[in-house]
């Protein structure tokens, strides 16, 4: 009795794990959901899902939705684009809503669009619903040299056919303050661009800036239009004082040469009496040798030193002396 007992445990146990390891290997639950939804899926396609490193939930979850919905979709799709590191889910509830939207979606290109990294849902929604992007405040120069600073409003709409390699949202930002400040900069008053701020829209819409992008600009509103500093004066004031550092650099420097040229013209001067003194020296010494030599007599001599006298007293009668001569 003991050992039938035992028996009965022991194969118990073991079917209890067979069935356990079966379970969890296998599904069974999922499949048994599948089939229940109209669904139908083998055991063995299951269990290769699990083969394949694959979570069947992963797949046959969003394959119920689809099929629900009616739309036409096989495992293999859904598997591949599993494998490729797709957002299986995300896929098909974006080809679920493009069907209510009755816009032409495929999985292919809705696969594409979600491996590009893309949310392909948030694009077909914002097909149905558009998206408005506020772009930061630009500022720009009249011609008169007022800033004017401009915020809009660009109402966006997603397309689908140019979501894999279009350009985003910062494209479109950029592209817009570029349009901004080329109206601006092109009007001769900034009091033109405050009594009309839709020139600014209608000039930015005509030069096509959604093209090689993923959206289509529906639209484009001023939202606020601000007068900003005086540009043009701060330019002319900065000019002015640049012009009047350079002109006091230039007359600097033309005082400095004339000082310098003062400088030396008084050192040619002290030169040239430095040789006069030095060739005065030489008279008495010629004197000396003319008297030597019997050129010059004595008499003469006294004669010249008295007529030398004279012209000394001359000068002092007269109050100039030799420095004032100099």
């Amino acid at each position: 009795m003991d050992s039938a007992v035992l028996s009965f445990v022991f194969i118990a146990v073991i079917v209890i794990v067979v069935l356990s390891i079966l379970f969890t290997f296998v599904p069974v639950m999922l499949w048994i959901s599948a089939m229940a939804s109209g669904v139908y899926v083998g055991l063995t396609t299951l269990i290769g899902m699990r083969l394949r490193r694959i979570i069947p939930a992963r797949i046959i979850n969003p394959l119920i939705k689809a099929r629900k919905a009616g739309l036409t979709v096989t495992i293999e799709q859904l598997e591949t684009h599993y494998l490729a590191g797709g957002n299986v889910d995300r896929v098909v509830d974006a080809l679920i809503a493009a069907q209510r939207a009755d816009i032409d979606l495929l999985f292919e290109r809705a696969a594409a669009i979600d491996l590009a990294g893309r949310d392909v849902l948030e694009a077909v929604q914002m097909s149905v619903n558009p998206k408005v992007i506020e772009t930061p405040v630009v500022s720009a120069v009249a011609k008169d040299g007022i800033e004017v600073k401009v915020r809009a409003r660009v109402t966006v709409r997603a397309n689908i056919d140019r979501l894999v390699g279009g350009a985003g949202e910062e494209t479109i930002i950029a592209r817009v303050g570029e349009g901004i400040v080329t109206t601006n900069g092109s009007a001769g008053s900034h009091k033109e661009v405050l009594e009309n701020p839709d020139l600014i829209s209608s000039t930015v819409l005509e030069k096509g800036l959604d093209a090689g992008t993923a959206f289509e600009i529906l639209s484009i509103d001023i939202a606020d239009v601000d007068v900003g500093k005086n540009i043009g004066a701060e330019l002319q004031t900065d000019q002015a004082e640049a012009d009047k550092n350079i002109a006091q650099a230039k007359a600097e420097e033309r005082r400095a040469m004339a000082v310098a040229k003062e400088q030396e013209m008084r050192a040619r001067v002290e030169e040239m009496r430095a040789k006069v003194i030095e060739e005065e020296a030489k008279v008495p010494q010629a004197m000396a040798e003319a008297l030597k030599a019997g050129k010059l007599g004595v008499m003469d001599y006294y004669n010249m030193q008295n007529i030398m006298a004279d012209t000394d007293m001359r000068k002092s009668i007269s109050g100039t002396d030799e420095e004032e001569d100099k």
